[in-house]
């Protein structure tokens, strides 16, 4: 009998990720829905003959009603899929100013770097798939957010990889019911309060009745051809970062001036992340205010809140960095 052709895409992408893995063992975060049960599907197959581990975690968020059930459904699922090991965690969701969705994942992502720490694994499999890449790039593109934004999410950073960034959500949902995996549909991926769940089932549907199919796939090679433009640029600023931040956490605007406008905007960025700004909360607005005390000839004294209880302000020649006094 012929391999199922949705079954057959998911595998080939697993298997080019583990090609560039170590030999340790491969954490799959898995939440119960297609995307991730496709995934630690894929990975148990490919690590069979592999020198890799598959585990299977599944993070409860506290959120919704009946979570320490659904935890348990999934921990029950990932071992009868055959994963090495399999385990759970709660976490604490605190918001702190940011939105839920936003705080759920970094405390998602806190935590799995934090298990995969304790069992020696250099690999966190997410199952972000082409339709995620898309309507994060939408969403990117309708905040007027800047290129990084609209570049969408990469396929991997520190030891969290994406394989599934070229699979449509139809495919990992085809796997499932090719495999006779039974999924859970997360109602909060169907809750219209949420910005992501209108952009899936409101937005893109429109965009390709009116404007044809294919728009998901656009969106996602839009971030695919964006995101080196992207990291260069970011590299370039690193290295002016260095090259002119003083050690008292400021640098001389002159100087900076002479930048490239894209180098230098990016470089203020990291300035500001440096001295304290949490990055979700860090907006071009910010950016913008930081550009325009560089180019303040006038030299006028000027104090800038930014967050994370950071001020930066204009001294003479000087663009400086520091915690925000509670007189401010």
């Amino acid at each position: 009998m012929s391999l199922d052709p949705a079954v057959a895409a998911v595998r080939l992408a697993v298997r080019r990720m583990l090609a560039e893995a170590g030999h340790g063992p491969v954490v799959v975060a898995c939440s119960g829905g297609a995307d991730s049960l496709a995934l630690l599907a894929a990975t148990v197959f490919e690590t069979r003959r592999a020198p890799q581990r598959a585990i299977g975690v599944t993070v409860d968020h506290g959120l919704q009603d009946g979570s320490a059930e659904h935890t348990a459904r999934v921990v029950a699922q990932m071992a009868r899929l055959g994963a090495d090991e399999t385990g759970s965690v709660r976490v604490q969701v605190q918001t702190d100013g940011h939105g839920t969705e936003a705080a759920a994942r970094e405390a998602r992502y806190a935590v799995l770097e934090e298990i995969a720490g304790r069992l020696g694994s250099g690999t966190v499999l997410l199952g972000h798939t082409l339709d995620d890449q898309a309507e994060t790039a939408l969403l990117g593109l309708t905040r007027g957010s800047g290129g990084r934004s609209i570049a969408g999410m990469r396929p991997g950073f520190g030891i969290f990889r994406r394989p599934l960034l070229g699979i449509r959500r139809a495919q990992t949902e085809a796997a499932c019911a090719a495999e006779g995996i039974d999924v859970w549909t997360d109602p909060h991926n169907s809750d219209p309060r949420f910005t992501r769940s209108r952009v899936r089932h409101s937005v893109l549907p429109v965009l390709e009745r009116e404007l044809g199919p294919g728009v998901a796939e656009t969106l996602a090679r839009t971030a695919e051809q964006l995101r080196p433009d992207m990291e260069a640029l970011d590299r370039l600023a690193e290295v002016a970062l260095a090259q002119h931040l003083h050690a008292e956490h400021g640098f001389d605007v002159r100087e900076v001036a002479a930048l490239e406008q894209a180098v230098r905007t990016r470089m203020l960025r990291l300035a500001a992340l440096g001295a304290g700004c949490p990055s979700s909360e860090l907006f071009a607005v910010h950016v913008d205010a930081l550009e325009q005390q560089v180019h303040n000839r006038d030299k006028l004294p000027k104090q800038i809140q930014l967050p994370g209880h950071v001020t930066a302000y204009r001294q003479g020649d000087h663009l400086w960095f520091g915690p925000t006094s509670v007189e401010s």
